[in-house]
């Protein structure tokens, strides 16, 4: 029997990238999975119909994640579909640079509305489904960038690390309803959106990664679905990073350096 067999997921954001190796994932773990996107319908639709044809079940449901109104509608029209909800992978983010001084309200607030926000309310409105039958899984996607991170990325960093303390929060308020909640951090991950930063390119070549070289969604994936799965039962409030030992590197140096302590 699969893993997952019988459960139900949403997965925010997995029309590309990240989400839709975890949607396709948990698909071939035999979660039924609500792809959900907000501006590439046809995206989403390639990744149910790629679940589908390999015999599973899936759904595309459009919400933005920043509004609490299309979140409880796409709540409720995935619970309506697969009859539960079991899974929810808070993937869906914005990621923007902007120098410091010129980082604007509305800049702000649609970084902090998309991927802190979003977060917050889609666990609320999934963990109230997820009660109905006994408990489930939330695994929030958060970033390196919550513990180690670029200039101009002020806002991104601060969502990442509000999801990490969100994440160790949601695990205690939620416990008692068995709902484990976890968070993954990945490093540079293979997508189609860094194709142009000078910084992705140093990364592609291993200089900054002790594993040499960049992650890939499926490096990813397999994380989320454990977590998702009852061998994670006794998991819960954790953050864990996958990034090829990238942050576990003092990155300025190249080469070792010998320090005589006398």
């Amino acid at each position: 029997m699969k893993k997952l067999e019988g459960k139900a997921a949403i997965v925010t954001g997995s029309g590309r990238g990240i989400g839709k190796g975890i949607a396709l994932e948990l698909a071939r773990q035999g979660a039924h999975v609500a792809i959900n996107y907000l501006n590439s319908k046809s995206e989403a639709e390639a990744v149910a119909n790629e679940i589908l044809s390999h015999g599973g079940r899936a759904m595309t449901v459009m919400a933005d994640v920043s509004d609490c109104s299309q979140i409880t509608a796409m709540v409720d029209k995935v619970a309506a579909a697969f009859g539960r909800i079991d899974i929810l992978v808070n993937n869906s983010a914005v990621d923007p640079v902007e120098n410091f001084f010129n980082v604007t309200e509305s800049f702000w607030d649609r970084v902090i509305d998309t991927n802190l926000k979003g977060t917050f309310f889609c666990t609320q409105a999934c963990a109230q489904e997820m009660i109905k039958v006994g408990g489930g899984k939330v695994i929030n996607i958060s970033s390196v960038h919550g513990q180690v991170t670029m200039p101009n990325y002020a806002a991104y960093a601060s969502t990442k690390g509000g999801i990490n303390a969100l994440t160790r929060q949601l695990s205690l308020d939620l416990a008692k309803h068995h709902i484990n909640v976890n968070a993954v951090a990945p490093g540079v991950i293979e997508v189609e959106k860094y194709n142009d930063f000078e910084w992705y390119d140093a990364a592609m070549n291993g200089k900054k990664i002790p594993l040499g070289r960049v992650g890939t969604p499926k490096d990813v994936a397999p994380l989320v679905a454990f977590l998702a799965s009852d061998n994670a039962d006794f998991i819960t409030g954790q953050v864990i990073t996958v990034d090829g030992g990238s942050s576990a590197r003092f990155f300025l140096w190249e080469k070792p350096v010998l320090v005589d302590s006398e």
